[in-house]
């Protein structure tokens, strides 16, 4: 067993949480049992998640997207009242790290997709909110595009949508997990060889082409289990607690 507060204070130090500009609030967002003897993690607060934590005992729940974000309306709404009410009945407490986690350069998403594709973590890149939340990754021996594009397929564990419009051989290579196509024009603007993020935008396909730029979309779901997963393993390892990852697939 180990105190939730202790380690939530832990991850917040570790990722810079409360400094951290962000789309929502990173931290415990719904406090449960005080004490933990397993924690869940997930990419996406949902009922579908809260549901498989409870049935599997979790204490706590740590998930990348959280429950509360600025674009959502300020009212607590039917599906919100049956998410809360399985932590509430399931007395689990909910912590989530968005941005922060994304950023990290150990055990943030982008840093361990650079690591899990062979490539050499570089500059921090990817402005979100004032700060950079991903890392150009390099090669110096280059990678062959398709051989990146079928490392890619088996990291993510599907084909990504991809714009093969630049060089035969990828030396550099942007990288920000989820929903970052408003990255490319860095990436275009440093000069990259490839971008690599979650999900495509309707204007990138034209910025490839015309400037010569790998675009590859793997998903936004599949780019973002790495860092969140990490924090379980972390956590577990730290505070002797039991760790368990749900995977809830999501296609997009």
């Amino acid at each position: 067993m180990a105190e939730r507060d202790e380690i939530i204070a832990f991850l917040d130090e570790l990722l810079d949480a409360s400094d951290f500009p962000d789309y929502g609030p990173n931290g415990l967002q719904v406090p449960g049992a005080d004490e933990v003897q397993l924690v869940a993690t997930g990419v996406s607060a949902h009922r579908e998640l809260f549901e498989r934590a409870a049935a599997d005992g979790a204490d706590l729940v740590i998930a990348h997207h959280g429950l509360f974000w600025d674009f959502h309306p300020r009212v607590v709404s039917r599906a919100m009242k049956e998410r809360l009410r399985i932590l509430f009945d399931a007395d689990i407490s909910l912590a989530g790290y968005h941005l922060p986690l994304d950023a990290h350069p150990e055990v943030g998403n982008n840093a361990l997709i650079c690591a899990e594709l062979g490539l050499e973590l570089s500059e921090p890149f990817g402005e979100h909110r004032g700060r950079k939340v991903g890392f150009v990754g390099r090669s110096q021996e280059g990678v062959p595009f398709a051989e990146l594009q079928e490392s890619c397929a088996r990291l993510f564990g599907q084909e990504p949508f991809v714009w093969a419009t630049g060089p035969a051989t990828v030396h550099s290579i942007g990288i920000v997990s989820g929903g970052a196509a408003s990255s490319f024009g860095e990436a275009i603007a440093l000069g990259l060889d490839a971008f690599l993020t979650g999900e495509p935008a309707e204007h990138v396909m034209a910025d490839a082409r015309e400037n010569a730029v790998h675009y590859i979309a793997a998903g936004h779901y599949a780019t973002e289990t790495f860092g969140v997963r990490r924090l379980g393993e972390l956590v577990a390892e730290r505070f002797g607690v039991e760790h368990r990852f749900i995977d809830a697939p999501n296609p997009i």
